[in-house]
């Protein structure tokens, strides 16, 4: 039995620089990071004493006997480019709700993708893992969406994600002390709306209104360079960040008139009158979960005004996907013990880096 855990993300600054109608033509960048909230996959082989071949376990419960069955879209897609064979059994369990605007999904692809490796006995670069994630999300299932929560789910951390117009991507983790980013941590505040969304639906409709929305997206961009700034430089007014925020969805909401609804304007301004500085919806927009920037002596006030809502409590994460159990003689069920992965598995008190 192998088990992945793949972190969710937040991301702060230039979120619709990052879908590729943007980046190929004027490049892109994303000032994002990753949360210890995650989604866990545990995948063994399936014993050859059933009915079905495949059994897959998430909020619904599908059993099948060929791969072309399965309905789920990125488990369908994932078994097939990584030429599954053998019968497999794979449970999904999240800490977050799905389509809520923290990259559950590109978190689910890409520890799919890094488990399904384990169980061949391969460990995958980061690298590698936010590209075939990239490509089976964009590529095989033809989804609207950006590129920058594949690598944010493989790399973890709190990064600046360029997107190069070649297709390629950069990945450079920003330089911040261990104080300013507990500073960071501890003046942001996340609430789940209540409701969720289909993310590519409100994508489309941000994809589609690209060409007439350059000047705002350029600002976004520009705003990651700010951002970082003032992360980086410990004599900057953290609050500035915060203000920021509210810039940027201010900016965010003009991308498409999905982005936001009289629900989420009324929470926004609910948390801005009780003394957030800034805030947005995460995600691609319409639903799921809501960030504010709040000065910590009015986070009570906040959390009062806002208490029909759940506040999810959280901290950076810097680790990306990794497997995090491994057990060869549940995982491979034939007895041919995979003959790469006595040199691959670090142990019971070490991870393999993925």
């Amino acid at each position: 039995m192998i088990i992945s855990r793949t972190p969710f993300r937040i991301s702060f600054f230039g979120g619709g620089t990052d879908y590729p109608t943007w980046y190929r033509e004027n490049g892109g960048a994303v000032l994002s990071t990753s949360i210890n909230k995650f989604g866990y996959l545990t995948c063994r082989h399936l014993p050859p004493f059933f009915e079905h071949k495949h059994r897959i376990v998430y909020s619904n419960v599908e059993t099948v006997t060929d791969i072309n069955q399965i309905n789920h879209p990125a488990v369908r897609a994932v078994f097939k480019e990584m030429g599954v064979e053998h019968g497999l059994e794979l449970h999904y369990d999240g800490d977050l709700p799905a389509r809520s605007g923290i990259g559950s999904s590109s978190s689910f692809t890409v520890g799919l993708i890094n488990v399904l490796s384990a169980m061949n006995g391969q460990i995958r670069s980061k690298c590698e893992l936010a590209k075939q994630a990239i490509y089976i999300e964009q590529e095989v299932i033809g989804e609207a969406v950006g590129s920058q929560d594949q690598v944010a789910a493989a790399y973890g951390g709190l990064n600046r994600i360029e997107f190069l117009p070649n297709g390629q991507f950069d990945v450079r983790p920003l330089i911040v002390s261990r104080q300013r980013l507990n500073l960071l941590n501890d003046k942001l505040m996340l609430f789940f709306t209540g409701f969720s969304r289909i993310a590519a639906t409100v994508a489309s409709s941000k994809i589609s209104n690209l060409s007439k929305c350059s000047t705002h997206l350029n600002l976004m961009y520009a705003m990651v360079d700010e951002a970082q700034n003032i992360l980086q430089d410990s004599s900057s007014d953290l609050d500035q960040f915060g203000k920021m925020l509210h810039e940027t969805w201010q900016l965010k909401k003009s991308l498409s008139e999905k982005v936001t609804d009289s629900k989420i304007d009324e929470i926004y301004e609910v948390g801005c009158k009780q003394g957030a500085l800034g805030g947005k919806i995460l995600g691609a927009g319409g639903g799921g979960f809501i960030l504010f920037y709040v000065p910590e002596e009015r986070q009570n006030q906040v959390r009062q005004a806002l208490k029909g809502l759940i506040e999810v409590d959280f901290q950076f994460e810097f680790n990306g996907s990794q497997i995090v159990h491994y057990d060869p003689d549940a995982a491979f069920y034939s007895g041919a013990r995979n003959r790469h992965w006595d040199k691959l598995y670090l142990g019971p008190e070490r991870t393999a880096e993925t």
